[in-house]
């Protein structure tokens, strides 16, 4: 197979500098046709991108920037493509005798100052692969921001995540095309310039808040529940809310509550910011709160965050997030709650972030946030399945199964409620960890998916912190995670680990 991309000469990009995509595992060819530029890009938008990159992104090249197009390189032989991927907003040629010619739309519309559009306008673009032939939708995502850096980086994240859809369509696996919304934007479309301007101030702001403050600084809240919780409200209702105290200088976030060898213990992310790399401690809970200092329970040379726990044949296991290492790795408990040992492998080679297990008809289900080495890292949802829990763990038929922002990455443990399986998933529509919501699977089998989005919470009244991203239960105990601003000259303060203070208290201290 040869894939032919079709991009304008005039706005050459380095993203389009490529001799292979990567299919399913393997390189396939790529060339490229240029063609005479239709549709002229607003003024001084590449003077604007070089700006970007000196202050924004500390002088390194991004996928953006201008390429010095070299023809007898680049240039395609006309007619020898099997692939043609349109990524301009002209015609297609009637007499293109590729087998498939494909078309990525940016909110409905082709060409890069569609993406550009939208970008302006407040919001990244819904992605849409169609085939130009017929019109027909091959696959559709909303990809997310938290990595993109000014115009130029969120123009980059939305042709990353493009070229991750284009390559899953090409791999011939059956393709889920899920109902997305499309974001609305704020109306005003920016001028270029005015949008860059904003965001250096943005970023220079956030430089100064650096300085000043820890950032993030997650919090874990808890509170003992006798009625229905998060699941049955689908909001933050009922008893108020605690935030388990931390050092100052540490962070705590991604609980997850287990009653074992009647103990019942929080194990959580543990991140000192002086160092920058999470471990996972624990602390125990009797029936009045947490009691004892917190207890480092696992820690490797590379970061650890997101502790799933889930008991099978009789032990207890952990899969901590361990996705800079390129890995899913399960832990065994050899004495609980302190000592763990890395027992397997589950899957390696890939990103997958937040690996949540569940049973379901039969078969394990591992769920994770797959990333492809660019883009976002929680926009796009891989699933494995497998006969045991050390597997062999095999893909979905359709992986990535989805591409969306605001209901792929997990949040928690998956839960059966009248029969019905239900996972938590964060909304990252405002921003990484802004918001969880509760999603319904309908569908779910080695070669289906298909879940509904029920209910969507945000911080508020009753969690007043910036936001919201892990909800878990244990019997009584709820337990989510936010963050707060946690000033660099308060971190040192002496405050025990284990130390309770009120969710509705002076929201200096909790937001």
């Amino acid at each position: 197979m040869i894939i032919e991309f079709r991009c304008e000469r005039e706005h050459a990009r380095r993203w389009m500098d490529r001799e292979t995509l990567s299919v399913d595992g393997k390189d396939v060819p790529v060339q490229i046709a240029w063609t005479v530029t239709a549709q002229p890009r607003p003024g001084g938008l590449e003077a604007l991108f070089e700006l970007e990159r000196l202050v924004l992104h500390k002088g390194k090249r991004n996928g953006v920037g201008r390429l010095n197009v070299i023809p007898d390189r680049t240039q395609a032989h006309a007619g020898t493509a099997d692939v043609v991927v349109d990524f301009t907003g002209g015609a297609r040629d009637p007499k293109c005798p590729a087998r498939l010619y494909l078309r990525p739309l940016f909110n409905g519309t082709a060409g890069e100052n569609a993406a550009l559009a939208a970008i302006l306008a407040g919001d990244l673009p819904m992605i849409e692969i169609v085939n130009d032939v017929d019109g027909a939708v091959l696959d559709r995502g909303h990809p997310s921001g938290e990595i993109a850096a000014g115009l130029s980086g969120a123009l980059e994240t939305v042709m990353a995540r493009t070229l991750t859809m284009v390559a899953a369509i090409l791999s011939g696996r059956p393709r889920i095309v899920p109902q997305l919304a499309r974001p609305a934007g704020d109306g005003t479309g920016r001028h270029p310039a005015a949008h860059v301007a904003r965001g250096l101030a943005v970023s220079i702001a956030k430089e100064i808040y650096r300085l000043c403050c820890y950032a993030p600084h997650w919090h874990v809240g808890w509170r003992f529940n006798d009625g229905p919780g998060v699941w049955q409200s689908g909001n933050l209702s009922g008893p108020g809310w605690n935030v388990l105290g931390d050092p100052g200088h540490r962070f705590y976030a991604d609980p997850f509550p287990i009653t074992w060898q009647g103990r019942t213990f929080v194990f959580f992310e543990d991140l000192d910011h002086r160092v920058g790399k999470g471990t996972i401690s624990a602390i125990e809970f009797n029936d009045a709160g947490p009691v004892g200092d917190v207890v480092p329970v696992l820690e490797e040379p590379w970061h650890l965050s997101y502790p799933f726990l889930i008991e099978d044949d009789g032990a207890l296991w952990m899969i901590p997030e361990s996705s800079t290492h390129d890995d899913v790795a399960l832990y065994k408990c050899v004495r609980f709650p302190d000592k763990w040992e890395r027992h397997a492998t589950l899957l390696s080679g890939l990103e997958l972030a937040d690996a949540t297990i569940t049973r379901h008809n039969g078969l394990h289900y591992l769920f994770g946030a797959w990333r492809d080495g660019t883009g976002g890292y929680s926009d796009s949802l891989a699933i494995y399945y497998a006969d045991h829990l050390l597997g062999p763990w095999l893909p979905h038929a359709s992986n990535p199964v989805l591409i969306d922002r605001a209901s792929t990455r997990p949040a928690g443990n998956f839960v059966t409620i009248d029969g019905k399986l239900w996972r938590p998933v964060q909304d990252c529509a405002d921003g990484y960890g802004a918001a969880l919501a509760l999603a319904e699977i309908v569908e779910l089998s080695p070669t289906t998916f298909r879940q509904i989005v029920r209910n969507a919470i945000k911080p508020g009244s009753v969690w007043p912190g910036r936001k919201l991203h892990t909800l878990n239960r244990c019997g009584r105990l709820e337990v989510i995670d936010g963050s707060r601003v946690q000033p660099k000259t308060r971190a040192f303060a002496s405050r025990p680990p284990s130390a309770v203070l009120p969710a509705r208290a002076n929201p200096s201290t909790v937001l």
